[in-house]
């Protein structure tokens, strides 16, 4: 073997270890996260008389112990995971969305609108035309706090936070008022069914809304990574200031930024909608916008980490039911293993420590660009 070649293959493993070092850089934190969360919950649930083995059996089996279940546990997911690529996806430009919530909603109510408003339609036409109204509900709603920011220094957190409560007040109001479902023996609060061209099918057990939500994912990961406009919604989200003088139009970004995640949002609401509850019902898409924040800090904030983010949550929330009847186990016990994973996750000094590893400016997470500024 000459020395051309083994330089050449030095070469090639010092680029594969380099490879694999940033891999479990980005993964291990994260997947830290969720075992330290795993092992307190198993404390928690020994304190409460329970026993973690049996707990835990019995949330895997409900998540993936057969096809019904994995269908379950995608349904579940798939809005979550444009919930969490829309808060990840105003991340990239320092924006924190905790308005994904009211997005979601908007998308929600507008594509059972148009699913039960519209008959007559193929299905070919109905589904894509449902799930596009939601989408750009959801852009419309997530355009307002990007205005008010740049036009007034409003912060997002804070817009986004109270146009929450405008989102569920109003969607509220048209599935008991003008949209609600006039059957006979309704009394509650619901617009009518999707007319059966409008829901979304599924292809075995996978629910056709869970390729949907990876393929959304792809294409924000090509946007981010391979286009002009990803490479300016990152430097705006790294430094504003630098980014204006450099000629990008950090307003216009900051709006676009905030209606592209809008947008995911409410096509997570639509598929919903379409695909998994048939209808608009208040209360039956709570939290799945706030998850998106748990969801897009676990991934790391990048496209193809939400998704497996997504999958674990989704898969807790699945077998949530089957750990209650199977074990005896409060519903709530699901929910505060997901609030100890977004602390250590949130707070990774802690798991870094843990880990003896330090963070890199590449790993650091801006969740804002601060009060005030644009």
């Amino acid at each position: 073997m000459t020395t051309e070649q083994e330089n050449l293959e030095q070469t090639t493993a010092s680029s594969v270890g380099m490879a694999l070092l940033r891999v479990w850089r980005g993964v291990s934190v994260p997947i830290t996260a969720v075992l330290l969360a795993v092992v307190i919950g198993a404390i928690i649930l020994l304190v409460s008389g329970a026993s973690p083995v049996a707990a835990y059996s019995a949330l895997i089996k409900g998540s993936f112990g057969d096809g019904d279940a994995v269908a379950r546990t995608l349904e579940k997911a798939t809005p979550l995971v444009l919930s969490g690529l829309a808060v990840a996806f105003a991340f990239k430009a320092g924006l924190f969305n905790i308005g994904a919530q009211g997005q979601l909603l908007f998308g929600a109510i507008i594509a059972a609108a148009l699913g039960f408003g519209i008959e007559g339609l193929p299905a070919i036409i109905h589904i894509p035309l449902a799930l596009f109204g939601g989408a750009l509900a959801g852009a419309l709603y997530g355009a307002i706090p990007g205005a008010l920011k740049t036009y007034t220094g409003a912060h997002e957190v804070i817009t986004t936070i109270m146009l929450n409560f405008v989102a569920i007040n109003i969607t509220d109001f048209l599935a008991n008022g003008p949209w609600k479902d006039t059957s006979p023996g309704n009394i509650v609060a619901r617009t009518p069914k999707i007319a059966p061209s409008a829901v979304i099918p599924e292809i075995g057990n996978v629910p056709l809304g869970f390729v949907l939500a990876v393929l959304a994912a792809v294409i924000t990961w090509w946007l981010l990574w391979h286009t002009t406009l990803g490479y300016e919604i990152r430097t705006v989200g790294l430094n504003p200031h630098a980014a204006e003088y450099a000629g990008i139009r950090v307003a216009w970004i900051t709006i676009l930024t905030m209606m592209l995640s809008g947008l995911l949002a409410g096509m997570g609401g639509a598929i919903e909608t379409q695909g998994v509850v048939g209808r608009y019902q208040p209360g039956f898409n709570v939290g799945l916008g706030f998850d998106g924040i748990t969801i897009a800090l676990l991934g790391k904030t990048h496209p193809f980490g939400v998704i497996p983010a997504a999958l674990l949550v989704g898969a807790m929330k699945a077998g949530a039911s089957q750990m209650q009847f199977d074990a005896g186990v409060a519903n709530e016990i699901t929910d505060v293993i997901q609030a100890l994973i977004l602390f250590f996750v949130a707070a990774d000094l802690i798991v870094r420590w843990i880990l003896r590893m330090r963070e890199t400016d590449e790993e650091k997470i801006t969740l804002s660009t601060g009060w005030g500024k644009q």
